[in-house]
């Protein structure tokens, strides 16, 4: 069978940066998830983008699908055949469907019943007469914005103003939104034009000498190799963002770098402003000297050639310094700012229409700090440092700088503290107070810091929940999924056990059952991604007074001991005891009504067992927790040998009932073991 390259490409108005990794990767998944559905064998698969395209080609597709012979199972025998051996309508219209004639059907016993079963054969078709079929492939691409032109009903990232499909040297015939396949491809807006392709090989090589590097590992190899030989010339130290790199890379087709300068006055202003309109206003690479030190240069990257650079340059610096001159004043003015007057100034601050002002958000969230604070017995001068830096933690909302540049909130509000005469823990934890700023973020270095941060994130999280607002699906507006992560975090890292109940307790929620399940689900998140056991995670997640720094703990010794060869009997005995727990109340355990040595002896192992797991759990010892949980285990398997816990007795029944509810409750303080799946 003969093979030939396909080509698929769509282009289109320019594309947002952020989106067009993601976009490349779901149309070559896509298309490869059509071959394989059509049974068109391929080889190597390669993915091209730029501003203006997306692309992919696949590289000796077959000219024929795959010719398929497969079983087909019907009905058993005794249904496919009557009485006298002759076929039934069940067998006659089971073969009819599989394209097959009754003589065709045969037998064959399957788990010791026959069953009538039949070959199919299905002849591959030609793939040239299916290939019109990526019409549909190119319309199903999805995209987190989407917009309309024209007249057209199709919703697309941008206008599709070109599609270039061959196969082999043959155009695939079809049409998107009025826009007919050819072979040819656009080269660069400026610089190069259209050029057409005679074979889907010529793709990457006919766009670069019309000045596009479609191959985006290769654009990004340019600009770091550029990058690099500019920072040797000139003796400096050019800082990697890789997720700037990533955006750079997606902004041009022909990378050029070039670099700029600006006046020297402007470093007067704090680092991370100078960084912050570098690059994320103006997508620059910020310059440092071998040091550390910033200098008054910046570096970009061109879509285009090395034409008339200076000219560039020139431009890039008069943008840059409008902003700098901005920032500048910004600064300046809000040197003269107040503390309390701007902590007043939050009042007049909407933080949602249903929760009230910003002000009212922070005296919640300044509560919420004072009770963690007496969770974690902090003394009487860390609580009066997080009494203060709660109540002026969003104080920096309303200066200028950050209304301009709201990536710098927290920064500047550390660095306006400091210089207003806060104590530096309060000025640092202004800042901590947003972290992590992103999953698996860093997560706040102070006491001050997470105690802020921590009482900050749960009113969020419990205020929206008040009112209704919980995150569906992939709807989450406020970004509560990444808070509660932040929660779990911080807790993690400070080791503090403070339950997700008491946590919704100082959050003042009455009914607080969805937020318990939701902290749940972020918990199962960050267990789940250490790689334990999902049985233990459910196991764990289950255990009563739930916390995260004991829960990973927990599952850490779970997931361990599974695999050891005492595990399956220990766990059987734990969980019968569960099991058997859940047809009972609570009541007393009266030791008169205990009738032989085993019952005793149970109630005298738990009641050492429960005392050493109790001191255990303060010194935080888990593995040693279950260990002593698992000395039960004998005990467990004498009492339930010589002991009928359902006696006909009422009164023995209920006490033997309620101590199996003590001795479970006592198990499932560490996990709920019937969730283990035991092999």
């Amino acid at each position: 069978m003969s093979n030939k390259d396909l080509l698929l490409e769509i282009g289109l108005e320019e594309m947002p940066a952020r989106f067009m990794l993601d976009s490349m990767t779901q149309l070559g998944d896509k298309l490869e998830g059509w071959l394989k559905d059509k049974n068109i064998a391929y080889g190597e698969v390669r993915l091209f983008n730029s501003p203006r395209r997306l692309a992919v080609l696949v590289k000796n597709a077959a000219e024929k699908q795959d010719d398929v012979k497969e079983e087909a199972k019907g009905p058993a025998k005794k249904i496919a055949l009557d009485e006298n051996g002759e076929w039934t309508k069940a067998a006659i219209g089971f073969s009819r469907g599989q394209g097959a004639n009754p003589e065709d059907l045969y037998f064959k016993d399957v788990k010791g019943t026959e069953y009538v079963f039949v070959q199919k054969f299905q002849k591959g078709q030609n793939t040239v007469t299916l290939l019109p079929e990526l019409r549909d492939l190119v319309a199903s691409l999805h995209f987190p914005k989407n917009m309309r032109w024209g007249s057209e009903d199709l919703k697309y990232i941008r206008p599709i103003k070109w599609i270039a499909a061959l196969f082999g040297s043959e155009v695939i015939p079809f049409s998107v939104a009025d826009v007919e396949t050819g072979r040819v491809t656009q080269g660069h807006r400026f610089l190069g034009k259209a050029a057409e392709l005679s074979a889907p090989s010529e793709y990457e090589a006919k766009l670069e000498s019309e000045f596009v590097i479609a191959n985006p590992d290769k654009r990004k190899q340019l600009i770091t190799k550029q990058l690099d030989e500019l920072a040797a010339e000139k003796s400096w130290s050019i800082p990697r963002d890789e997720g700037l790199l990533e955006e750079v890379n997606n902004l041009v087709e022909y990378p050029t770098v070039l670099f700029g300068a600006f006046e020297e006055a402007f470093l007067s202003i704090p680092e991370e402003v100078l960084v912050t309109t570098m690059k994320e206003h103006q997508r620059y690479f910020p310059v440092k000297d071998e040091s550390g030190s910033l200098l008054p240069y910046f570096v970009t990257v061109r879509n285009g050639n090395d034409h008339a650079l200076q000219n560039v340059a020139r431009g890039n610096e008069k943008v840059l310094r409008a902003r700098l001159s901005d920032a500048a004043f910004f600064y300046k003015e809000d040197q003269k700012l107040d503390i309390d007057e701007n902590v007043k100034k939050l009042e007049k601050i909407v933080f949602h229409e249903e929760l009230g002002s910003l002000g009212d958000k922070v005296r919640r969230s300044a509560a919420i700090a004072e009770r963690i604070a007496r969770e974690i017995s902090a003394d009487e001068e860390t609580a009066g440092l997080i009494k203060r830096a709660s109540h002026i933690s969003k104080f920096d909302l309303v200066t200028q700088m950050v209304y301009e540049f709201p990536e710098l909130q927290g920064i500047m509000g550390e660095k306006y503290a400091r210089m207003r005469g806060e104590k530096e823990e309060v000025a640092f934890a202004v800042n901590e107070h947003y972290m992590p700023r992103q999953a698996g973020g860093e997560t706040p270095s102070s006491v001050v810091g997470a105690v802020v941060a921590l009482a900050d994130k749960l009113d969020t999280v419990a205020s929206f929940f008040s009112i209704g607002v919980i995150p569906t699906g992939s709807q989450d507006p406020y970004g509560l999924r990444r808070q509660a992560s932040g929660i779990v975090q911080i807790l993690l890292d400070r080791n503090w056990g403070i339950s997700f109940e008491k946590l919704a307790s100082f959050a003042e929620q009455g009914e607080h059952s969805e937020l318990l399940d939701f902290f749940k689900q972020r918990l199962k998140y960050v267990l789940t991604a250490e790689n334990i056991r999902y049985d233990v995670v459910d196991a764990v997640l289950e255990s009563t007074g739930l916390e995260p720094y004991s829960a990973l703990k927990k599952a850490a010794v779970l997931d361990a001991a599974a695999g050891g060869p005492e595990f399956k009997e220990t766990a059987e005995a734990l969980a019968r005891v569960i099991s058997i727990s859940k047809k009972s109340g609570t009541g007393a355990i009266d030791e008169s009504l205990f009738e032989n040595p085993q019952e005793k002896e149970l109630f005298k192992a738990y009641g050492e067992s429960k005392q050493q797991i109790a001191a255990l759990y303060e010194a935080k010892d888990y593995e040693g927790a279950f260990r002593e949980l698992s000395k039960l285990k004998e005990p467990i398997e004498a009492y339930f040998d010589h002991t009928m816990v359902h006696a006909e007795d009422e009164r023995l029944k209920e006490n033997r009932l309620a101590q199996m509810a003590s001795l479970a409750e006592l198990i499932r303080s560490f996990a709920n073991i019937n969730a283990i799946i035991v092999k």
